[in-house]
């Protein structure tokens, strides 16, 4: 990695890590420059400016979260088993979801450019799920009156609004008590 790529790298990661933490609004390009240890033209050099760089970085952290789910619910056993993966995966609950967390920044929201890599990753993890649930109902696993889409629906607003208990509460207790009960709404019979 060439010098000039290994600062664009370093750039689009404190990015990432600043927008997990402050937000967009919260995210200035002082505080990459110094994360980032680059030099103040770094930036400009390598981004049209603070949007362009926080693009990246939200391309980024939507391809990882989006790639950890795959990983999970493609991977083996049963559909609810791979459901219950997906719930129970390792998380930083009171970090907050990294892709989550961008719905709640106004700026983020109110740009089509940035909002659509939040919006695709989460309508991609949904669609998985969904295919899974429909899956587990073709086996008999799950009642035949579910339907796919709002199971899936149901699995996403639990995971994202876990986060926000959790982190309104300062402890996972929430979080955790949501996927249980969701588990058992969904264990076969």
């Amino acid at each position: 990695m060439s010098t000039s790529e290994s600062t664009a790298e370093r750039l689009i990661e404190s990015t990432r890590e600043l927008l997990w933490e402050r937000g967009y609004v919260g995210t200035s390009p002082k505080a990459i420059l110094e994360r980032s240890g680059a030099g103040q033209g770094s930036m400009y050099h390598h981004f049209k400016g603070k949007p362009d760089l926080a693009l990246a970085a939200i391309r980024r952290t939507a391809e990882q979260m989006r790639a950890t789910a795959e990983g999970v619910l493609r991977g083996p056993g049963t559909p609810y088993e791979r459901i219950e993966a997906y719930l129970l995966r390792e998380r930083d609950v009171l970090r907050g979801c990294p892709v989550g967390r961008l719905t709640m920044d106004p700026d983020v929201v109110a740009s089509d450019e940035l909002r659509a890599p939040v919006d695709e990753t989460l309508d991609a993890i949904r669609e998985l799920i969904a295919g899974i649930v429909e899956e587990g109902k073709e086996q008999g696993q799950f009642a035949s009156r579910l339907d796919g889409e709002e199971i899936a629906a149901a699995i996403l607003a639990t995971v994202q609004g876990g986060y926000v208990l959790a982190r309104a509460s300062g402890s996972p207790t929430a979080f955790d008590a949501g996927v249980r009960g969701l588990l058992s709404l969904l264990a076969p019979r």
